[in-house]
């Protein structure tokens, strides 16, 4: 009788055992199984985009405004009109990026430090052959609404900072004054197509990447 329940102590131990090992394997199957805990790749601290977070290191930086920096090109170019701007980096020594012409379309281009208004020596444009200045130059006659008020009429639309103005042309032919405007509380991008002639907008467009 003894060794009878010697044997069923023993059977029994063993059923235990395998209960454990059954309970342990459970534990780790979920352990495996459980999902990791998900990993932020966006930059801003996982709230903005690799483009916002270019804008919100740089805008700032610009301690010159667009109509004094382009003001300043034009000056920095004899009998010169406005044609495109554009703030650049590196986040450490800002700049606009100027494009003026003349009248009849050659173009130079002038970088004016957006922290200083220093303008650097005008670089005359190239690659320009005779069908480009004789493009541009019609454009100038054509953009009867200076850049400023194509800006105003944006930034009436949507408040922001001014990150690029230029003189183009759409699809439809028609000469325009492209605006960006970054809006500060988000660093979504807004491009503006203005008539050049009549400061109707003609495009919208939200950039939120």
């Amino acid at each position: 009788m003894c060794a009878a329940l010697a044997a069923g102590a023993l059977l029994t131990g063993c059923g235990d055992g395998g209960d454990d090992d059954r309970a342990a394997d459970s534990s780790t199957a979920q352990a495996v199984q459980k999902p990791a805990a998900p990993t932020s790749t966006a930059s801003g601290g996982g709230s903005l985009t690799e483009d916002q977070s270019e804008r919100k290191d740089l805008i700032p930086k610009g301690k010159v405004g667009y109509d004094k920096a382009l003001s300043t090109a034009v000056k920095a170019v004899d009998k010169s009109k406005p044609v495109s701007i554009e703030l650049k980096g590196p986040v450490a020594k800002p700049s606009w990026h100027a494009e003026v012409a003349t009248a009849d379309g050659t173009e130079h281009t002038v970088r004016v430090d957006a922290v200083t208004g220093k303008a650097d020596e005008p670089q005359a444009k190239k690659d320009q052959d005779a069908d480009d200045k004789r493009e541009l130059a019609d454009w100038l006659k054509k953009a009867t609404v200076p850049p400023e008020q194509a800006v105003k009429t944006a930034t009436d639309k949507t408040k922001g900072t001014v990150s690029s103005v230029e003189l183009d042309d759409n699809d439809k032919k028609a000469v325009i004054w492209s605006v960006d405007v970054v809006t500060t509380d988000d660093w979504n991008k807004t491009t503006f197509d203005v008539d050049a002639a009549n400061r109707k907008i003609l495009r919208e467009h939200v950039d939120r990447d």
